[in-house]
């Protein structure tokens, strides 16, 4: 039986860009940017990657099909170099072929880039495409991703017979925490700290989603060089290696859109993928045993949600826990420390590789004291892609 690459892998080095407007650059700018800084962090030479995997979703404006735009960008030394697409899971997709290829021993040392130029497709938000699949087409050929996820908002209330009012309350509580952590990150597109009063009032995109409950629209690269647990000893013998604990991807069959069983209010692709991650990394408990977490929050009411789909929150629970500031940058268990997708925006091929960047640099202590998450041993990373009822979900763990 299979036993999945849990401390077969480490990470190496990792960079990330700012993101943002970056109207005067193109995809190779960004990309040479996160190289530069992945590769001095990771202290080896670009002769030494034997493979590269890059993630990206639109190729009409980025860097077209295949893996020469890596390659080519970076001079690459005509080693194989994959493009992945797997919606806005992408840049997990990626480093998910990096780490693939160390563990099973294909190759010692491998690249893993997420790159977007999302604000060159000129619209406010996602592109107008078929993003979201064909069974969004069929059953919901006008519908909009605010729109999609307010219903999961509506759905998770009537579930648990919360009012909206509390819901709205815990939404509001969760964009605000993200923007109180995203001021102190120079890294993230929007760094403008926000009252609770401003979220609140703010006007509404899809009911109960309001202006501050929904992520931007960036540009942004994050990458990754993986190798053994060896390896990474000998090369940094003075730092402790940040480990895969676990890795798992589980994509919608169409189950939740098809059948009954999906009553609208969960993501059933989380509760999969994280049951496996869970397994794969020895974990017991999650509520006690991470130490802080990444998730995707296109919109508040998803990162709420998730709370209860990983198996922290108690179900019905998950308002309680937010408004008690469990997730908080000091609470028990911080959730998005960076400011999130909802502060980054989402360029969708770095998203998840730029969820990466911030745990394992929380796992090295590397941030300023002011948000730097104390003495953590454990993180989790929650990349989703698509839409309540038709998505895919990757979740990784990283630790010591």
């Amino acid at each position: 039986m299979a036993a999945g690459i849990r401390d077969k892998v480490a990470i190496l080095g990792m960079g990330c860009t700012v993101f943002g407007e970056h109207w005067g650059l193109d995809s190779n700018d960004l990309l040479i940017e996160a190289f530069r800084e992945c590769f001095e962090d990771a202290g080896i030479e670009k002769s030494e990657i034997e493979a590269a995997w890059i993630g990206n979703h639109i190729d009409e404006v980025n860097i077209g099909k295949g893996g020469c735009y890596l390659s080519s960008t970076l001079h690459l030394p005509f080693i194989p170099v994959t493009r992945v697409e797997n919606f806005c899971a992408s840049g997990t997709e990626a480093f998910r072929g990096a780490c693939y290829a160390v563990a099973s021993g294909a190759c010692d040392i491998a690249l893993a880039a997420g790159v977007e130029k999302l604000k060159d497709v000129g619209y406010g938000g996602l592109p107008d495409s078929p993003i979201f699949g064909q069974l969004v087409q069929l059953i919901a050929p006008n519908a909009t991703a605010p729109g999609l996820f307010a219903l999961l908002a509506t759905a998770y209330a009537a579930r648990h017979g919360l009012p909206m009012e509390k819901v709205k309350e815990a939404i509001t509580h969760i964009s605000w925490k993200s923007h109180q952590n995203g001021a102190m990150n120079p890294r993230a597109h929007l760094r403008r700290p926000v009252s609770k009063e401003q979220i609140a009032s703010s006007p509404f995109v899809a009911y109960p989603l309001g202006l501050f409950d929904c992520c931007g629209v960036s540009d942004g690269a994050a990458m990754a060089v993986v190798t053994t647990p060896e390896i990474a000893r000998r090369l940094k013998p003075n730092q402790d290696p940040v480990l895969v604990k676990a890795l798992q991807i589980a994509v919608s069959s169409g189950e939740e859109a098809l059948f009954h069983r999906w009553d609208g209010g969960h993501i059933m692709t989380t509760r999969m993928a994280a049951q496996r991650a869970y397994e794969e990394a020895g974990i017991d408990n999650p509520r006690e045993e991470l130490d802080l977490m990444e998730v995707h929050d296109c919109f508040s009411i998803t990162e709420m949600v998730t709370m209860e789909d990983l198996g922290i929150s108690p179900p019905g629970k998950a308002p309680d826990d937010v408004l008690s500031g469990f997730y908080d940058l000091d609470g028990a268990l911080p959730c998005q420390s960076d400011g999130g997708l909802k502060c980054f925006g989402h360029p969708i091929g770095a998203s998840g590789l730029r969820m990466l960047y911030e745990i394992y640099n929380q796992l090295l202590q590397r941030w300023p004291e002011e948000r730097q998450v104390k003495n953590a041993r454990l993180g989790l990373t929650h990349n989703l892609g698509g839409v309540p009822h038709q998505n895919v979900c990757s979740v990784a763990i990283l630790g010591f």
